[in-house]
């Protein structure tokens, strides 16, 4: 199986955009009372440790070195009470960014979630499901430690830093400069890792990604791949993806993991010349041991700070593409969208306009072009014509899934470019021919159809459209489980279910789309009297390559060259002996005799 269909999007940026950081982090206002608590436990603590190595120096000078057991009893007292202290407010801390951290998560998933349901059909045409999944679920994923780390790590240990520089070159500006002269190194070693491991960490997410989406369209195609006996093709292409995302893995690792060494050989180096100039200083007296030993103990308190934020620098590199990925989303504007003057579109009757329309999928490949006709309120319009001619563009440009490039479609005298898209299409039914059933009951998708219906109405939609019977032969019947898209039931049982949803709805404008393709030769005729229920009273766009089905419609138009070619009766079309005849010989000399025409 190709590949190259899961690599489309793998664009890459070649460094953080703090404009990123930025936004990400706007997520924490709401929370601000919670974020001032975990700051404020966080000061206690922090001040606790910055006076540890104090008390060292105090004990070691003052204490010890006087023999003075019962004071330095008390002062390990007071450090053992203290130290306790700061374990109850990390534990506390903890608690309430964790519990921030989640609240962000679930703002962002539902947030994008939302926003990913009204963007329009071209930006599902374009990505893979399982592109989509890897966004709400992994990119999502992937900012849990960067929320709680940015607050209970990131801002304490930039305090720390600061507060150590300060007190050290208080306590002795010769040795605390002499303790930060591998600092420099430091910062060099991060300013070059840190673009190869952004962009290493963005090639690794967007394998992952490719991965998810081969693998979710692989198992939801699983029936094809079985029949076909394609297991061996689709496990190569799967080796392939995998060795992709391990190698990208192990890349991005290999600039990531450079961070911590150099600071532990930053950390190593400095305390050797500390230590090294601190004896020269001790031999002439110009320190005391305890200063040495608190000194040493200040040292560690800047060197940690500056791994833990270098850790974080790296966790924010790792994770930052996935806030990257998610913003990309968001900031997607959905083609087909409500405008700031659209009104609600009243009760309709169903009257439907077309006005020199033009529409393609491509600016330079027309599907319609200057198309108008009219059709009552109540008739059922019939759309044939060979595939890829624009049947199903014609019902996209009604239910405004596209929009037309140029000219009017009305409903009712109302452009439906200027309505809100629920008024318009809560007043449409639309059945396709691969009509998808959720996971849940029989009971449950039929109801979709109009979500307060009650359980007499459903099962009453069920019996006008024949499906009633067959419902009932099921242990449960209708509180029968369908499995994930009705794995569980015939495609005629499906249609069937879909056919009373789409009843129960009760829409003034009727699609129906291949409705009746996969359903058997004797469910068909089981199923019409219930079409013919389902379509009374309705307006209805009737999309169907078997003619037999669409004899009876009021007007069968037929779509040729980007237009209508041929619209009437199917009487009168048989007469005209045009591209509707042929298409209506064709078939019958096929079903008679097995030979195309």
């Amino acid at each position: 199986m190709p590949i190259n269909n899961f690599r489309e999007d793998e664009v890459m940026k070649e460094e953080i955009n703090f404009r990123t950081i930025g936004r990400l982090f706007s997520y924490l206002k709401p929370h601000l009372p919670a974020v001032v608590q975990t700051l404020v436990l966080m000061a206690v603590a922090i001040s606790v440790e910055l006076f540890n190595p104090w008390f060292l120096k105090l004990g070691i000078d003052k204490y010890i070195a006087n023999g003075d057991g019962k004071g330095m009893l008390i002062l390990g007292g007071i450090m053992i009470v203290l130290n306790f202290g700061t374990l109850y407010c990390a534990r506390f801390r903890m608690i309430k960014m964790s519990k921030v951290t989640n609240d962000i998560l679930m703002t962002i998933r539902q947030q994008l979630y939302t926003h990913i349901q009204k963007l329009s059909f071209s930006f599902f045409d374009s990505r893979p499901v399982g592109k989509i999944l890897a966004r709400i679920i992994g990119d999502v994923n992937a900012l849990n430690d960067l929320f709680t780390n940015s607050v209970t790590s990131l801002i304490p240990e930039v305090v720390k830093i600061i507060a150590a520089v300060v007190i050290m070159l208080l306590m002795n500006w010769r040795l605390a400069l002499a303790a930060l002269v591998t600092l420099p190194f430091m910062v060099t070693v991060m300013v070059f890792v840190s673009r190869a491991s952004h962009k290493g960490w963005q090639i690794f997410r967007k394998k992952a990604s490719n991965m998810n989406a081969f693998t979710h369209e692989d198992f939801s195609g699983i029936r094809v791949v079985q029949s076909f006996a394609a297991e061996k093709e689709t496990s190569k292409t799967f080796w392939e993806l995998v060795t992709e995302w391990r190698k990208a893995f192990i890349s991005a690792v290999k600039f990531s993991d450079f961070f911590w060494p150099s600071v532990e050989l930053s950390w190593g180096v400095g305390t050797l010349v500390v230590f090294s100039y601190g004896l020269v200083l001790l031999n002439t007296g110009t320190i005391t041991v305890g200063l040495l030993v608190a000194f040493s103990g200040y040292i560690g308190m800047f060197w940690q700070p500056v791994m833990n934020i270098s850790n974080f620098y790296n966790q924010l590199v790792t994770n930052i593409t996935g806030a990257e990925r998610i913003f990309e989303i968001l900031d997607i504007n959905p083609e087909i969208a409500n405008r700031n003057d659209s009104a609600e579109l009243p009760p309709i009757q169903g009257n439907v306009s077309f006005k020199h329309v033009n529409f393609g999928y491509e600016a330079t490949k027309p599907v319609l072009k200057d198309v108008s006709f009219q059709v009552r309120a109540g008739e059922t319009i019939a759309l044939v014509g060979p595939t890829g001619v624009g049947k199903t563009t014609v019902v996209n440009l009604i239910s405004r899934f596209y929009e037309a490039q140029s000219g009017e479609v009305l409903i009712d005298g109302h452009d439906v470019t200027k309505v809100t898209l629920e008024s318009l299409r809560s007043q449409m039914g639309i059945m396709m021919q691969d009509s998808f059933l959720f996971s849940g009951t029989i009971r449950d998708n039929i109801r979709y159809g109009r979500l307060n219906a009650t359980d007499e109405e459903v099962e009453e939609a069920a019996k006008v459209v024949q499906a009633h019977e067959f419902i009932g032969k099921f242990e449960k019947g209708y509180d029968t489980d369908v499995n994930e898209r009705g794995a569980r039931l015939s495609g005629g049982q499906r249609q069937l279910i879909a056919f009373a949803r789409a009843l129960l709805a009760n829409p003034r404008i009727l699609i129906l789309d291949e409705a009746t393709a996969s359903i058997d030769t004797q469910t068909e005729k089981l199923v019409q009297d219930g079409i013919k229920k389902l379509l009374k009273g309705r307006t209805s766009f009737v999309i169907a390559h078997r003619l037999s089905t669409i004899q009876s419609a009021d007007r069968i138009m037929v779509i040729e060259n980007g237009g209508i070619s041929e619209c009437g009766t199917h009487d009168e079309l048989m007469q005209n002996q045009g591209l509707y005849w042929n298409l209506f010989m064709a078939q019958f000399k096929f079903l008679h005799t097995g030979e195309a025409v």
